[in-house]
């Protein structure tokens, strides 16, 4: 273990000593206003422990990849999509996304949506899907 053995959280979704990181390379693919924190990333684990957060009306990007994804949210409310249905979420929901699924997470207009991800530490790039198939892929989440 490197580093303290116990961070503080400082009461608001961040945490000692962790920095508050883009959730991806601007122009990379298409998100709206997301950040990520690495909470545990030990080269000794296989996985890697993150929180993202989504403030109201943002959006992660539609995308797939070889990986799973294991979530638990832990702040405020949204939508996510996971493969061809959505799903309205809520505190303390858990999300499992299986490899090569289509998978977006949206906050409601009026609440951020926080939630912890954990993954593989070793990880396949993301897919995106065309512009064109990206519209018919996420028409569940419009509903």
């Amino acid at each position: 273990m490197t580093g303290k053995p116990v961070r503080r959280h400082d009461g608001g979704f961040h945490w000692e000593g962790v920095e508050v990181l883009a959730y991806k390379q601007e122009g990379s693919a298409p998100f709206k206003d997301v950040t990520r924190q690495v909470l545990f990333d030990d080269p000794s684990l296989a996985t890697q422990l993150r929180y993202f957060e989504v403030a109201p009306g943002g959006w992660t990007t539609l995308e797939r990849h070889e990986h799973v994804h294991n979530v638990m949210v832990i702040r405020g409310r949204g939508r996510c999509l996971v493969g061809d249905e959505a799903w309205d979420l809520a505190t303390n929901d858990l999300v499992s996304v299986p490899p090569m699924t289509w998978h977006q997470f949206r906050a409601a207009a009026d609440a951020p949506l926080g939630f912890l991800c954990l993954v593989n530490r070793e990880r396949d790039r993301p897919q995106l899907p065309s512009p064109a198939d990206a519209a018919a892929i996420s028409a569940p989440l419009d509903d």
